[in-house]
């Protein structure tokens, strides 16, 4: 029989001692576990995630599901990622009579995310531990994310750390890496009463949701470089942090830097003009060229000419493209989140690599350019898997798809491709079938045929 402190909504802090003793949980401060009590600020946590009833929430830390409580009834389905067993045990029975709650026990800092793109508006939610707060939101927050929208509590420390300005003490490669990624606002101070056991600070409850268009497209592993090197000897000139061949001199003309500037001096968007500056891939962001000349192709796939990229489009002429799986070892098929320069399905996710048969090429030379222009992996060996005939679905192109094994580093150009991330065959499965429209319709016809040509496969390539 579970503690009679969760028959009723709310418990006060006598009664969270009795659950806890009664599950044989003694609040660790190693682990950060502060348990919310004050059920109106519970309450008032929740409504800020605005729920909706087919929202998807992914709690982190329920403790003994102070906010959970409050999410009940008002969204599709919850998710909490709970580290310590035993209460993970207690939330499971508490919760088993809500079909759309699921109890994970896992470290948050380590569990997959990757599982959460295959749900529909994915939000989070969490009174997150004190001693492994930063890393639980690199974990669930770095790009790409599948969240739309989070509310978070964290010492006010930590939030003051985020939210910060240049020029001054708090900002550093947190501030840049959550600002690059998320748009966040302070909410609400919440005091060291409303917790047991007490913290001896004050904790701070965020807003964030996606940073859509404002930055100019760039490169984030290389900006994530950057400010990781440029903050690793704060006190130093930025320029002596710097990696060899980075044009100092030029960023400081053309930025209206000061030769002297430390790190902290520079705000977010110098960060990512320095980024552009310093990526020898960066190419102009003008999206694609329309003047490009493809090979025109009749029902059959027979050539009968050529014509440029724009005309051929706008008249709907069939013409040939390649698609390309990239797997790596562990039977993992990279994707590519286009990039929103693209003028098709911008912002969709997309096969590894692909890309239009040039007037003049063959399928199989286009395939090998297309995967080392778009993934900078060259000499591959590129096989055929199987030929789609061309269609409203694939844009009206003849498709030839391809597998290869990526040996060596993926590195992509920042105006054709977004994101990229290692999905297994698994999650891209559950994913197609919940949300078919975050995917541009030719990559979903590639996977119907991936799945014809290898039914029941999921491994390598």
């Amino acid at each position: 029989m579970l503690p009679r402190a969760i028959e009723r909504t709310g418990v006060t802090a006598t009664e969270l001692k009795e659950v806890l003793a009664s599950v044989g949980v003694i609040p660790s401060r190693k682990l950060g576990q502060n348990f919310l009590v004050d059920q109106n600020t519970a309450e008032w946590i929740v409504n800020q995630l605005d729920p909706k009833p087919d929202d998807t929430v992914v709690e982190v830390g329920p403790g003994t599901g102070a906010l959970t409580e409050h999410l009940l009834g008002k969204v599709g389905r919850i998710v909490l990622v709970e580290f310590d067993k035993r209460l993970a045990e207690y939330l499971t029975k508490r919760f088993s009579d809500h079909a759309e709650v699921e109890v994970v026990c896992h470290d948050a800092v380590r569990i997959d995310t990757r599982r959460f793109f295959a749900h529909k508006r994915v939000k989070l939610l969490g009174n997150l531990p004190y001693s492994a707060g930063g890393a639980i939101l690199r974990n669930f927050l770095k790009g790409p994310s599948p969240f739309v929208k989070a509310v978070l509590m964290l010492q006010k420390e930590m939030i003051d750390r985020i939210l910060a300005g240049p020029k001054c003490k708090d900002y550093g490669v947190l501030t840049l890496r959550m600002q690059c990624e998320w748009q966040g606002e302070r909410v609400k101070v919440v005091p060291p009463s409303c917790f047991y056991p007490q913290p001896l600070i004050d904790s701070t409850v965020m807003t964030l949701e996606p940073r859509q268009a404002e930055l100019p497209v760039h490169d984030r592993r290389l900006f994530d470089e950057l400010v990781r090197r440029g903050f690793a000897q704060r006190r130093k000139q930025l320029r002596k942090n710097l990696p060899d061949g980075t044009n100092w001199e030029e960023a400081c003309e053309k930025l209206d830097l000061s030769p002297t500037a430390r790190a902290e001096e520079l705000s977010l968007d110098e960060w990512v003009a320095l980024t552009r500056l310093a990526d020898p891939y960066f190419e102009r962001e003008e999206g694609q060229g329309a003047g490009e000349m493809l090979a025109v192709v009749d029902e059959n796939d027979q050539v009968v000419g050529s014509e440029r990229r724009d005309v051929i489009h706008r008249d709907g002429l069939l013409h040939r493209a390649v698609h390309i799986l990239a797997f790596n070892k562990h039977g993992e098929i990279f994707l590519q989140k286009r990039s929103r320069l693209k003028d098709k399905c911008p912002g969709l996710w997309d096969s590894s690599a692909a890309g239009h048969v040039d007037a003049g090429e063959e399928y199989d030379a286009c395939a090998a350019r297309e995967l080392e222009e778009e993934l900078g992996l060259a000499d591959h060996d590129v096989r055929e898997v199987g030929k789609l005939g061309a269609h409203a679905n694939t844009g009206w192109e003849h498709v030839r798809l391809y597998a290869t094994l990526a040996n060596g580093k993926i590195r992509f150009p920042c105006v054709e491709i977004e994101y990229g991330q290692w999905f297994s065959m698994e999650q891209i499965e559950q994913w197609v079938e919940a949300v078919p429209e975050d995917f541009a319709p030719g990559f979903l016809a590639c996977w119907g045929l991936w799945k014809e040509v290898n039914p029941g496969r999921f491994g390598g390539a």
